[in-house]
C-alpha cells in the first residue's frame, strides 16, 4: 500500500513538474525564435515529446516509489528535488530566456543526476528496477544532442 501511495504521489509531482516546465516555456515552441533556429535533422515531431515524457514520468514514478519505500532519507529527497529543479528550469532557461549555452549545461547536469540515480541507488531490490530509468537516460541523451546541435550550429 505504501508503494502505491508513493507511486501516486510521484506521478502527481512529476507530471506537475512537467506542467510547470511547460508553463515556464510559454509560447516559445510556436514563436519566431524557435522556428528560426537551425534545429537538428533528427528533431522529432512535437507529439513525440508528449508521448515520451509520459512514458518517462510513469517509469520514473514507479522507480521512485520503490526507492523511497527503501531509502527515504534527506539525501535521496535532495537528489530527487535537484532533478526536478533541473528538469523544470531547462524549459525556462532554453525556451523562455533563449539561453542556449546555459540550457546545454542544465540538460547535461540533469543527465548526470539521473545517471547518479541509476548507478548509486541499486541495492538488491532496485537492481532490476533501475532499468526503468533507461527511457529517461536515453531521452536526455537525445535532448543533449538536440540542444548541442542548436548551440553549435546557430
Amino acid at each position: 500500500m505504501k508503494k502505491l501511495y508513493l507511486f501516486i504521489l510521484f506521478l502527481v509531482i512529476n507530471f506537475g513538474a512537467l506542467a510547470l516546465g511547460n508553463y515556464f516555456m510559454g509560447d516559445a515552441v510556436s514563436g519566431e525564435w524557435y522556428k528560426d533556429l537551425n534545429k537538428a535533422p533528427w528533431t522529432p515531431p512535437g507529439w513525440v515529446f508528449g508521448a515520451t515524457w509520459t512514458l518517462i514520468m510513469i517509469c520514473f514514478s514507479v522507480y521512485l516509489s520503490f526507492l523511497f519505500s527503501i531509502r527515504n532519507s534527506k539525501y535521496v529527497v535532495f537528489v530527487y528535488a535537484l532533478a526536478c529543479v533541473l528538469n523544470v528550469s531547462w524549459n525556462y532557461i532554453f525556451f523562455n530566456q533563449h539561453l542556449i549555452q546555459l540550457g546545454f549545461v542544465n540538460i547535461i547536469l540533469l543527465t548526470l543526476v539521473i545517471l547518479y540515480f541509476f548507478i548509486s541507488f541499486c541495492d538488491d531490490t532496485l537492481s532490476k528496477l533501475k532499468y526503468l530509468l533507461l527511457p529517461y537516460i536515453i531521452w536526455l541523451c537525445i535532448a543533449i544532442s538536440l540542444n548541442g546541435y542548436i548551440l553549435f550550429n546557430n
